[in-house]
């Protein structure tokens, strides 16, 4: 009985350092993908959240980049 839980508590801690690894790698591509396009980089932890992650790829698809905007201004 106590070497199932020990073996359940290993999983346990297990599975969470891999939700950060993953973690780690979702939001720092995202965080430099809204930098360049020149919107706040805080905005790439939004790709952890479901559906809104679908969005927030979406909005930075669709819209009008403000470091595009500045691009175009400064020729």
């Amino acid at each position: 009985m106590m070497g199932n839980e020990m073996a359940g508590n290993t999983m346990w801690a297990g599975h969470w350092l891999w939700m950060l690894v993953i973690a780690i790698v979702a939001v720092i591509p995202a965080w430099r993908i809204c930098q360049r396009t020149g919107y706040p980089g805080f905005l790439g932890f939004l790709i952890l959240i479901p559906l809104v992650n679908l969005v927030l790829l979406y909005f930075l698809a669709f819209a009008q980049w403000p470091a595009e905007k500045a691009r175009r201004h400064d020729e």
